[in-house]
């Protein structure tokens, strides 16, 4: 059944594509050039140009960004319909459920093994070390409210639960593994009510007092922006979301030298810096593409990092 699924999964993902004129997909891909997908998120548009500026920095060629892909099923099918041939951002966590459709795991090295080894497998792509952070589900309250009960845990929302409107990713309702019915077994209790919402928009609802807790995502911005408190997931519901970008082996043969300039982003980015990052984009207003550019010249395109022959660091 799961594999039937999947297969169900990627068919409708290859017709979305087919059926839908992008931009910068279809006509407009150089096949002998690199084409970087990023994504729709703040976040994923500015790795998608860390991505390209490191590219252009060392090869000498004219990379194509897309940032118009709005999920992970649709950056997947962009590398395997040869679309692009570069993910800027895959996270561990959503391709190990999701793309190689297994079960998911709460070791982070484990589940960075296995998509390691699945997407060379199946895919023939080579998913490469993290860039350092993970972009997990999170759920978050304002300061004032874990001020109040002295919140720190999820665990420590249990006793007020009952009077807690909460608002929600809409996709992770359904969601196995780590979605809602797998909050109520893990942690034993219920809100009073759930919310099924675009995910940008629970960080606005939190702070405008209409949802008391909601689930976002560990790195975004606005937690900064809006003084919120992320809990901890005490009881690990939430798997590994470590972030690394993906190439296929094919642009990898046309240009090795690829592979040492992606590897040089292992380790580069921290959760706190690329909230960092996030928060520079979403609360002042600054294109991706400039806190990018500044962040790769800050740190002079990592060309103090040397990368020996197999991929790793000196």
């Amino acid at each position: 059944m799961k594999k039937i699924q999947k297969i169900a999964a990627l068919f409708l993902a290859a017709i979305l594509l087919s059926s839908c004129s992008l931009p910068g997909l279809g006509s407009g891909f150089n096949e002998e050039g690199i084409t970087i997908t990023g994504g729709s998120t703040t976040e994923q548009q500015i790795m998608g140009y860390i991505v390209e500026g490191m590219v252009e920095h060392y090869i000498d060629i004219d990379a194509q960004i897309v940032n118009n892909l709005g999920s992970s099923s649709l950056n997947h099918q962009a590398l395997i319909g040869e679309d692009a041939n570069v993910s800027a951002i895959k996270y561990t966590g959503t391709s190990l459920t999701g793309e190689l459709g297994q079960d998911p795991i709460t070791d982070p090295e484990v589940a960075l093994e296995l998509v390691v080894e699945g997407f060379a497998a199946e895919f023939d792509q080579k998913w490469f070390p993290t860039y350092g952070f993970a972009n997990t589900y999170a759920f978050m309250v304002t300061q004032e409210l874990a001020d109040q009960y002295d919140l720190v845990t999820i665990s420590d929302l249990e006793d007020i639960a009952g009077e807690l409107d909460a608002g929600v990713d809409s996709s992770w309702i359904q969601r196995a593994g780590d979605g809602y019915d797998a909050f109520l077994e893990t942690y034993g209790f219920d809100f009073n009510r759930v919310y099924p919402m675009q995910i940008g928009l629970v960080y606005n609802a939190l702070q405008a007092g209409e949802m008391d807790v909601v689930l976002g995502y560990s790195t975004d911005g606005r937690i900064k922006s809006y003084d919120l408190v992320v809990l901890e997931d005490d009881k690990q519901l939430f798997p590994p979301y470590d972030a690394s970008p993906v190439a296929t082996f094919e642009v990898l043969e046309a240009y090795p030298e690829l592979n040492e300039v992606l590897t040089k982003l292992k380790n580069t980015i921290s959760d706190e810096k690329m909230q960092e990052l996030n928060y520079i984009s979403d609360n002042n207003l600054i294109e991706p593409k400039v806190v990018a550019d500044d962040f790769l010249k800050e740190n002079n395109y990592f060309e103090s990092v040397e990368v020996n022959e197999e991929g790793g660091e000196q």
